[in-house]
């Protein structure tokens, strides 16, 4: 071979392969070849980058919408952020700040159930709420359908056909979530009473009349408190139970006394009690609950008559609580 020819041979075999040839035989990013379509484009976001942010977004949201005050907090002067900042919620879930506010900012971290069940609580979701927290972390929950349900119109129906009998809902915590007529007027005027004050355990050892209701005023708060007690043990970390715990302590000398014990109790299915209402007198009732979800849920209570005599005074005191409207 020539000179010649053997410095063309060398040009060609080191040659940069044409735009035309590079499109046709190469691989586009990503790694899948290419057939002549142009230019690569930019693959689109995995799905798992999605997911982080719209996980990002939806617990600011979440964050962003509750009140310091909800969940114990002093709101302050300076408090610019609109609802909680991400140090509270560190906090308030026993995560670290560090942590959390990478997770605001869609970072490629690893989330546990326990954690987001944490988070959960704290943001005081509700069922469905939870539920896509859940499904955007992309993990199973450990404890699904324990939040609230919802009071549903069904629901009020239910407890406005159930007059003349005493019915309310309540959550583990003794909320009064809702309740038909009678009851409220079965151990005090309730209506009357601001939304935060309904509670059944703080009124039980906070309130004169509700106190003076109870024939066996004792031995129901104990039992009351000491069901609390176990039911807190699967929310200790939650805000809303440790805002009324505190307002216990602080409000009622009896209740801390009752407290130290640690006296803790089974659920019990039907119980025989005697409430003795200021308008009527004296009822004898079974104590029933039903419960709307899973157990230590939402339940709706009812007291049915166990003798006419109570039925008479429970109708005497449904009208009085008409009568009233």
């Amino acid at each position: 071979m020539s000179s010649t020819a053997e410095k063309q041979a060398a040009r060609e075999a080191t040659a940069v392969p044409s735009p035309e040839a590079t499109e046709e035989s190469a691989p586009a990013r990503g790694g899948t070849p290419k057939e002549g379509f142009g230019p690569a484009r930019r693959p689109p976001p995995a799905e798992s980058e999605i997911r982080r942010t719209e996980l990002a977004r939806f617990l600011r949201s979440r964050r962003e919408r509750i009140a310091p005050e909800q969940v114990g907090l002093p709101r302050g002067s300076r408090r610019r952020t609109p609802g909680l900042r991400r140090e509270e919620v560190a906090q308030l879930a026993a995560v670290g700040v560090t942590w959390y506010t990478w997770l605001e900012q869609a970072r490629g971290i690893q989330v546990s159930a326990q954690v987001l069940d944490s988070l959960a609580r704290t943001l005081m979701m509700d069922a469905a709420e939870r539920a896509h927290l859940f499904t955007l972390a992309g993990a199973v929950d450990p404890a699904p359908g324990t939040s609230s349900a919802p009071i549903t119109p069904a629901v009020r129906l239910l407890l406005a056909q159930l007059e003349p009998i005493p019915a309310a809902i309540q959550n583990a915590r003794y909320d009064i979530l809702a309740h038909n007529r009678t009851f409220g007027r079965l151990f005090c005027d309730l209506d009357a009473l601001p939304p935060e004050d309904r509670n059944c355990l703080l009124l039980c050892f906070t309130h004169p009349q509700w106190r003076a209701s109870l024939v066996s005023l004792d031995e129901t708060a104990r039992w009351m408190a000491a069901k609390f007690r176990t039911a807190m043990a699967d929310h200790l970390a939650e805000p809303a139970w440790k805002t009324l715990l505190g307002r216990l302590k602080r409000e009622s000398a009896e209740f801390r006394e009752v407290w130290e014990r640690h006296e803790v109790v089974a659920m019990r299915a039907r119980k025989r009690k005697q409430f003795r209402n200021a308008d009527v007198g004296l009822l004898d009732v079974d104590h029933t609950d039903l419960w709307l979800g899973p157990v230590n849920g939402p339940r709706l209570v009812s007291y049915t008559p166990v003798d006419e005599r109570t039925r008479e005074r429970m109708e005497k005191l449904q009208e009085l609580a008409a009568a009233g409207e």
